[in-house]
């Protein structure tokens, strides 16, 4: 039976995936107290004994875990301290039919961002198949719940009186546009020009929407409807990806879009608006899900050669 250490459980990521993976009886799940979650002895000892191990840790500090693992253990790094890495594979399965493969033979995994998996599973496609170029300049806007700030956002946003939680209901952020996703939005969507991306908190826990707003006229001869055709055939197969029908209403709330729709699930919804002028493309998520906890254990079942489904759950079952 496997072994897989969380180096960092106490952190909201880890213990997301501790949490679902106490539920398994098919993998040991190695534990440090917490007396201990500080001492570099004790963790070493289990970084190395495990076979595979997570790391749920700031940045620094997953580098630091890396050399202390010395070699003897497959990683699976939550942090966006080695998702550009080339040394690293990048752990989106769904990013095109070699990947499942490369994250299943690999001894380093990155687990990819929250944002950047709605950004790269949208426009991807259309950069292959040559609908968007990949010299046009790409714009993204998205939302969040508080829990994608860690615990120190979760406690400043839980610890809000009303008025308070009215004042700073929704917050945008990163406006030195260089957001630390960035990086991995441009390298892994083809595109190359430094995307553009304007992100923003809201007062609710968890859930995200990711926007890709772009002009007909930007697309390469081809409609709203024909970009919606492209990315239904490119994800038909995938478990997790749910492509709706096209400028549909049934996924809307009255009139509105909430982005809470997909929480507790690893479902990962994408949709197509338009009409003759405009195009919007949108992914909706659970940001502690699939957005991370949850495409944690989607990469770790594929490490260690297990049904890639395995503990978690698809919105549409």
């Amino acid at each position: 039976m496997a072994k897989v250490f969380i180096d960092g459980q106490a952190g909201t990521t880890g213990l997301e995936i501790a949490d679902r993976l106490a539920l398994r009886d098919d993998l040991t799940l190695l534990e440090i107290s917490d007396s201990q979650r500080k001492d570099k002895g004790a963790r070493q000892e289990l970084l190395q004994q495990a076979d595979v191990a997570i790391l749920c840790l700031p940045d620094a500090a997953a580098q630091a875990a890396v050399m202390l693992a010395d070699g003897k253990t497959r990683l699976l790094d939550a942090s966006t301290a080695h998702r550009v890495d080339p040394t690293w594979t990048y752990g989106l399965p769904e990013l095109d039919a070699a990947q499942r493969r490369k994250i299943a033979e690999a001894d380093c995994v990155s687990n990819p961002g929250c944002y950047p998996q709605g950004f790269i599973l949208l426009c991807r496609p259309l950069v292959e198949a040559g609908v968007l170029s990949a010299e046009l300049a790409l714009r993204c806007h998205a939302v969040s719940g508080y829990s994608g700030g860690g615990r120190s956002m979760i406690e400043q946003f839980q610890a809000y009186d009303k008025g308070c939680a009215d004042l700073y209901n929704s917050q945008a952020y990163a406006l030195g546009l260089a957001h630390k996703h960035v990086p991995e939005m441009q390298l892994f969507s083809g595109t190359k020009r430094t995307p553009l991306f304007t992100p923003m908190v809201a007062n609710y826990y968890k859930g995200m929407l990711v926007h890709l707003p772009l002009f007909v006229s930007e697309l390469n001869g081809v409609n709203a409807a024909s970009v919606h055709n492209l990315l239904t055939e490119r994800y038909e197969q995938e478990h997790f990806i749910e492509v709706l029908p096209f400028d549909s209403t049934e996924m809307l709330s009255g009139n509105n879009l909430v982005p809470t729709t997909c929480n507790n699930t690893n479902t990962l919804q994408l949709m197509v608006f338009g009409n003759e002028e405009h195009v919007l493309l949108t992914a909706r998520y659970d940001n502690l899900g699939k957005g991370a906890s949850g495409a944690a254990i989607q990469n770790l079942n594929l490490m260690l050669g297990l049904a890639e489904h395995t503990g978690l759950r698809n919105k549409s079952l």
